[in-house]
């Protein structure tokens, strides 16, 4: 697959702030098209700040009823006079054929396709085949689960359907026990999908990974040091007044001053001698890694023997409350991530559980295979 169309189209809109921003590709404008006079008054602000795309919810999948459910199809004419006023390029979440059409005929240059819609493979389908042929650009956001094979399958329907100009959105996963975030990031899944589709174009979405402004600088800066091709941020005229998602919108100046603060990283590919050097410091320790934690499996299968000729259960809580205890004080000591040594040592504690399991009941599963 050749460099995404979609790429190349929103690299005409990109911009230098007055030679001091070189910016990433900005996808910006309001979570809802709540008015003709906001609609116009923010991306008059975006436009003059050389932003290039703007987006806007005309149809809103909310959670529970009685939410603002968007303008409907009246917005689509407000983003059809922004577009006619400014110049940028408009984009908008579909979720069924028929908001498909209608944003077409109105000539909404991108289509995104919302996080609540990805996990329904069939509704993929059947927009993947509403758009067969079509050369309209389309960015299809990661499914609220944290499940990278779902957000691929949304996108090899819409690449078998012919569709080329393609690009992913990461705005976090919805995980049952919020912590920082409103959605958790968790960065491995969409450096995996980059990984598998590194000619597809990769945006991140800060205001819904975090749910307010106070964390956008972060996130945003993570994901530009992360090699992501664009941000798309959430900027309303009035955020207080927001009829939906008012605590994660934030002002066209505020978007400009967090702009302006974000650093871009060389992006060379020609790496120092003193870079090399430290990768291969990692690689050796990473092989030292592997060596210990299978010295240390072979160990548990030692222990897996032994509670299955004493007949005593797995999974010992003292035991493994101990190890995890004195893990995270030894973690701490060492300047590191409690979150971090604590994840790492449940990884392990599950294989450890699992590697005994299939110690304890190898004889019950070979008569089951038998069977």
């Amino acid at each position: 697959m050749d460099e995404c169309n979609i790429l190349n189209t929103l690299k005409k809109n990109n911009i230098v702030l007055e030679n001091r921003f070189v910016r990433p590709i900005i996808i910006s404008g309001p979570c809802s098209a709540e008015s003709r006079e906001q609609m116009i008054n923010t991306a008059m602000e975006l436009s003059q700040m050389g932003i290039g795309v703007f987006r806007a919810g005309i149809w809103k999948p909310r959670s529970r009823p009685g939410s603002y459910t968007g303008s409907g199809s009246i917005g689509l004419k407000w983003l059809k006079e922004v577009k006619q006023k400014t110049g940028m390029l408009t984009a908008v979440e579909v979720a069924k054929p028929s908001h498909v059409y209608e944003a077409i005929s109105n000539d909404v240059d991108i289509l995104w396709i919302g996080a609540r819609t990805t996990v329904n493979p069939f509704v993929i389908q059947e927009l993947a085949e509403t758009l067969k042929g079509s050369e309209v650009h389309v960015l299809i956001k990661n499914p609220i689960n944290p499940d990278l094979e779902l957000w691929i399958g949304a996108v090899e329907r819409f690449l078998k359907a012919g569709i080329r100009n393609i690009g992913v959105i990461h705005r976090g996963f919805s995980l049952y026990k919020r912590k920082k975030y409103r959605n958790e990031p968790l960065w491995q899944i969409p450096l995996d999908f980059k990984s598998r589709f590194p000619e597809i174009p990769i945006f991140c979405d800060p205001s819904h990974i975090c749910g307010n402004p106070n964390l956008m600088l972060e996130i945003a800066q993570k994901s530009l040091d992360l090699n992501f091709d664009g941000l798309m941020i959430e900027s309303h005229i009035n955020p207080p007044k927001a009829l939906s998602d008012a605590k994660q919108q934030i002002t066209p100046a505020e978007l400009e001053n967090l702009l302006l603060k974000l650093k871009l990283r060389n992006q060379d590919t020609q790496f120092s001698n003193s870079l090399s050097t430290l990768r291969k410091m990692i690689d050796k320790k990473d092989k030292e890694l592997m060596k210990i934690l299978n010295e240390r499996m072979k160990i548990v299968e030692e222990i897996g023997k032994l509670k299955k000729e004493n007949n005593i259960l797995i999974l010992q809580n003292d035991r493994w409350e101990k190890i995890l205890s004195n893990m995270m004080t030894l973690g701490r000591n060492k300047g590191m991530n409690n979150e971090f040594v604590e994840s790492v040592f449940k990884l392990i504690h599950q294989e450890s559980i699992y590697v005994q399991s299939l110690l304890m009941n190898e004889e019950e599963c070979s008569k089951i295979e038998i069977n």
